[in-house]
């Protein structure tokens, strides 16, 4: 198979004109979706991927707010923030943004964050229903990559992909979403 170059501008254009509909007809019915991002520190990449974020959310239409603490914040801080997003009425999603300070226990972070509220897809119930093939929130990243081979005409059905790297974050995830008995996956998957 000759190497193909995929356009992620194309698809992620794509994507966001379909969120834009989507959000329309739920501002139809008087829903205004809200996105609640915490950024613990100033990683450079970090702080580049919410700005981008925050330009994506204002141009199709959802309420979006961040935290921005300090990278020596204590982490029951950190999880209180979480705690009160979850309460939030008006917040629907909640991204912990990745990496964290060292000092800080990402997996109690995560787990911190309301499984319907998880849109990152990383608390253990929704990796848990992604293991299942249960319908929940998918991990960005993964589906993002996804949906990049889907719209570009690439067929996973029957395929032996590898990936490389095991991160929760991308690697691991990915393998179970293109293993599952589903349209757009059913590979065989090597990590």
């Amino acid at each position: 198979m000759a190497a193909k170059i995929l356009s992620g501008e194309v698809v992620s254009q794509a994507m966001r004109a379909e969120m834009a509909e989507e959000v329309a007809r739920l501002k139809e019915r008087d829903v205004i979706p809200g996105l609640a991002v915490v950024l613990v520190g100033d990683d450079p990449a970090s702080i580049s991927y919410i700005k981008g974020k925050r330009r994506a959310c204002k141009k199709i239409g959802i309420h979006s707010i961040e935290h921005n603490l300090d990278a020596t914040v204590a982490e029951d801080e950190v999880v209180e923030v979480v705690n009160g997003l979850n309460a939030d009425r008006t917040i629907n999603g909640i991204l912990v943004q990745l990496p964290l300070p060292r000092h800080l226990d990402e997996r109690r972070i995560l787990s911190s964050v309301d499984p319907s509220k998880d849109v990152d897809g990383l608390h253990p119930v929704n990796l848990g229903k992604l293991l299942r093939e249960e319908d929940g929130f998918l991990p960005c990243t993964p589906h993002g990559i996804q949906q990049l081979l889907l719209r570009s005409g690439i067929e996973i059905e029957g395929r032996h992909v590898v990936i490389v790297g095991r991160s929760i974050l991308v690697g691991k995830s990915l393998a179970n979403l293109l293993l599952k008995k589903a349209p757009g996956a059913n590979a065989t998957v090597t990590v």
